[in-house]
C-alpha cells in the first residue's frame, strides 16, 4: 500500500517538474510531493529556474511544522551543494522529514551525496522510484553534467530529396507554417543556437525565438555564431534581441567546450552543410530531428556536407526513431 501511494505521488512529482517551461539550463526540472503516514498530500514543490527555491524547499515552506515525519517524493536526489541556494537534504533534516523517495540519483559532481548525508542524520531513504522517467525529463541535463559537454539537437528542415536551399540560394520557407512553429518552441527550450558564419553571411538569420504572433518569446537561447570569418556590423545576430557569441573556431570540440563553461546543456545545431558535417564527423550530435517538407528541387545546398562514408555499412543511423505529421510535413526525430 505505502509503494503504490509514493509511486502515485513520484507520478505527480513528475507532472509538477514537467509543467515548468523553463529552458534545458544550468539547473533541472524537479518536483516534490510531500505526505504524510496516511499517504495524504501535504504540499507540493517545483522548482522554477537558477536562482529560485529547489522543489523540497518550496514543498517545505507550505508545509510549515507538518512537515515533520513525512515523507518527501522528489524526482532527483536531493542535493548536497550550497550554491544559489543551500542544500535540500539539510533543509529536509532540519524540518524533521521522516522519509525521502527520489527518482533519479544526482549525477553532478558537486551536487551529489544527498541520499549518504539524509541516511547519516537517521532518515530512511529509497531511491531509484520512476529513475527512468526522471531521467528522460531532465535528459540534455543529465548528459551535460555527465559528459561534461552540451547535448546538441541537430535541426534540419529539408526538402524530400535532402536540400535545405535552392540552386539560387533560397530557403524560406521549405517547410510550413506549424513546422516553423514547432521550431520556435524547441528553440525556446534550448540554452543555446549555433550556426556558421557562412550561414549569417548568406542567409542572414535572426535566430530568435519567436511567439506565433511574431513577437519574441520570454526565453531567447544564446545564439553562437561558429567560424573565422568576421560578422557583419549589421547583421541581425548582434542586435539587442538575445546575446550571441563568437566563437572563432571551426573544432565542435572547443566550441562544446567553451559552451560547457557557460553551463550550456542544450545546444541547438542549425548550421549549414560543412558545419553538420563537421560536428557528426566528431560524434558531436546527439539527437536529430528532421523536417521533411513534400518539395523536390533537383539541385542546390544538401543538409550535410561529404562525411566520408564510402559504402552503406559505415552510413550514420538514428535509433528509437519517431515520425510525425506535422502541417504538411513530416518529422522524423531520433537519436545517433
Amino acid at each position: 500500500m505505502a509503494e503504490a501511494v509514493e509511486r502515485e505521488a513520484m507520478h505527480r512529482a513528475l507532472a509538477l517538474a514537467a509543467s515548468v517551461t523553463i529552458p534545458d539550463g544550468p539547473n533541472p526540472r524537479v518536483g516534490c510531493v510531500l505526505i504524510d503516514a496516511q499517504g495524504q498530500t501535504l504540499a507540493e514543490g517545483v522548482h522554477r529556474g537558477a536562482g529560485t527555491a529547489h522543489a523540497e524547499v518550496d514543498a517545505l515552506s507550505q508545509a510549515g511544522a507538518a512537515a515533520r515525519g513525512a515523507t518527501a517524493v522528489v524526482t532527483l536526489e536531493p542535493c548536497n551543494h550550497t550554491g544559489r541556494t543551500g542544500p535540500c537534504s539539510e533543509a529536509l533534516i532540519d524540518a524533521g522529514v521522516a522519509r525521502v523517495v527520489f527518482a533519479q540519483a544526482d549525477p553532478h559532481a558537486l551536487a551529489s551525496g544527498g541520499a549518504d548525508r539524509l541516511r547519516a542524520a537517521g532518515i530512511d531513504v529509497h531511491g531509484g522510484l520512476l529513475a527512468d522517467e526522471a531521467s528522460a525529463l531532465n535528459e540534455a541535463w543529465t548528459h551535460a553534467v555527465t559528459h561534461g559537454r552540451p547535448f546538441v539537437t541537430w535541426k534540419v528542415a529539408a526538402t524530400l530529396d535532402g536540400r535545405v536551399a535552392a540552386a539560387d540560394g533560397s530557403s524560406r520557407w521549405i517547410t510550413g507554417e506549424a513546422a516553423r512553429t514547432e521550431v520556435h518552441r524547441l528553440r525556446e527550450r534550448c540554452d543555446a543556437i549555433a550556426v556558421g558564419t557562412g550561414t549569417i553571411k548568406v542567409d542572414d538569420p535572426h535566430l530568435t525565438a519567436r511567439q506565433a504572433d511574431g513577437t519574441l518569446a520570454a526565453s531567447q537561447p544564446l545564439r553562437v555564431v561558429v567560424g573565422m570569418s568576421d560578422i557583419a556590423a549589421g547583421a541581425r545576430v548582434v542586435d539587442s534581441a538575445a546575446p550571441t557569441l563568437h566563437l572563432r573556431t571551426r573544432d565542435p570540440a572547443e566550441v562544446l567546450d567553451a559552451l560547457a563553461q557557460r553551463e550550456v546543456r542544450h545546444l541547438l545545431l542549425e548550421g549549414g552543410p560543412r558545419l553538420a558535417a563537421a560536428f557528426l564527423a566528431a560524434g558531436a550530435v546527439d539527437e536529430v530531428v528532421w523536417y521533411v517538407a513534400p518539395v523536390l528541387l533537383g539541385s542546390g545546398s544538401p543538409a550535410v556536407a561529404d562525411l566520408g562514408v564510402a559504402t552503406l555499412g559505415n552510413a550514420l543511423r538514428l535509433r528509437d526513431v519517431r515520425v510525425e505529421q506535422v502541417g504538411e510535413d513530416a518529422r522524423i526525430s531520433g537519436r545517433i
